[in-house]
């Protein structure tokens, strides 16, 4: 794997890198948090890259994308590739600035949560991404005060999410929505829900300024740590409808790239069931390579008890779960996050299915009809 220009020169298996945020023509629209782009910029390839000699996949230092961590860390990924092609790698703290990236083509491929992969969709019209395969779900859930001891206690809180528009910040809207609380996206309303990044979190919650916070793992355990928190709301519990399990991870590739590079994608996806499978297979090692990878992406491990309740709080699997991605994003519509949107076509699950095939497993599926 080789190391991108921004991080000091280092072995061709040095893993870490630094998330690099190019500036593209792509703006917030504060109603509905779309992405606007220039057509020429959604699915254009990357000119240092015309061979397809490289790809690279971007991801957060989240544990619903330990399949990257993992992967990464113990070669994996870039094995499955081969040696004709070298895995670089770049981390975001956001979905819309990996959004960006995809579009610009200064990634190829990413982890990412339903809403952004959905805001990607939708504002491309269908052209700039797909979803091949599922990497988590689960891992969620709103941690909060002790003195906030049931839900009707918290109008009048403050409560943080990772991102506006995100997975999270949608899921706490809309728990909000079911409940008749009005919540605005300036941070008024019934509850004041203020977005943050989430390294930033623990210390708003420790200084006071927020009282709690809907969060992925591992910062949902890590704000459980605190001497006067408590779990709330577990989301699993709110998805009756499909046992709990809800997407909060899938794995995105540029059409183009997928177009151009059909192979390459699939040695990917081989190395991604592998990985994932070993994540299930040896829960230890995974959280130890994981930790890994946390400190050196992050300069931060995690306590091992965190780590493994972390991990332990996730599912990882390659099922996409799609209907709670459409799920996700009618919610995200109906609370004016997001216009209503078409996802016909947003899976491009042959590839994932043609390498279950070939292990004697079961295809997996994206939408119905």
């Amino acid at each position: 794997m080789r190391v991108l220009p921004t991080r000091a020169p280092g072995p061709v298996r040095q893993r870490p890198t630094t998330s690099r945020r190019k500036a593209l023509d792509v703006k917030a629209l504060s109603a509905t948090l779309a992405l606007t782009l220039v057509t020429a910029a959604c699915g254009t390839a990357d000119a240092s890259n015309p061979d397809g000699s490289t790809f690279t996949l971007g991801y957060f230092p989240n544990l619903t994308h330990a399949p990257a961590f993992v992967g990464v860390e113990d070669g994996t990924l870039d094995d499955a590739l081969g040696e004709h092609v070298d895995l670089e790698t770049q981390t975001f703290n956001g979905g819309p600035d990996a959004i960006n990236a995809l579009f610009s083509g200064e990634i190829d491929a990413a982890f990412l949560g339903p809403n952004p992969a959905v805001n990607g969709w939708h504002q491309s019209e269908g052209e700039a991404l797909q979803i091949i395969s599922g990497a988590a779900t689960q891992g969620t859930g709103l941690v909060v005060r002790d003195d906030i001891e049931t839900v009707d206690d918290l109008p009048g809180s403050t409560l943080a999410t990772p991102q506006l528009g995100g997975t999270q910040d949608v899921a706490l809207r809309w728990f909000a929505e079911e409940r008749g609380w009005d919540v605005d996206t300036a941070g008024g309303g019934a509850i004041s829900v203020m977005p943050r990044e989430n390294p930033e979190t623990l210390d708003a919650y420790r200084n006071g300024d927020i009282d709690g916070a809907w969060l992925p793992e591992p910062h949902l355990s890590m704000l459980l740590e605190e001497d006067d928190s408590h779990l709330l709301v577990h989301e699993p519990d709110l998805w009756p409808e499909t046992d709990g399990q809800y997407v909060t991870t899938n794995l995105v590739v540029g059409q183009e790239y997928l177009n151009q590079y059909p192979d390459t994608v699939q040695d990917f996806l081989r190395g991604h069931v592998e990985t994932v499978d070993g994540i299930n297979d040896d829960p230890e090692r995974a959280r130890e390579t994981a930790n890994a990878h946390l400190d050196d992406i992050s300069g931060g491990r995690l306590e091992d008890e965190q780590a493994d309740a972390a991990i332990e709080n996730i599912t990882f699997t390659v099922d996409p779960a799609g209907p709670s991605l459409e799920t996700g994003a009618e919610r995200a519509a109906e609370i004016d996050l997001l216009e209503p949107v078409d996802l016909n076509g947003i899976y491009a699950l042959d590839p994932l299915n043609d390498v279950l095939a070939e292990e004697g497993r079961e295809p997996v599926d994206g939408l119905e009809g």
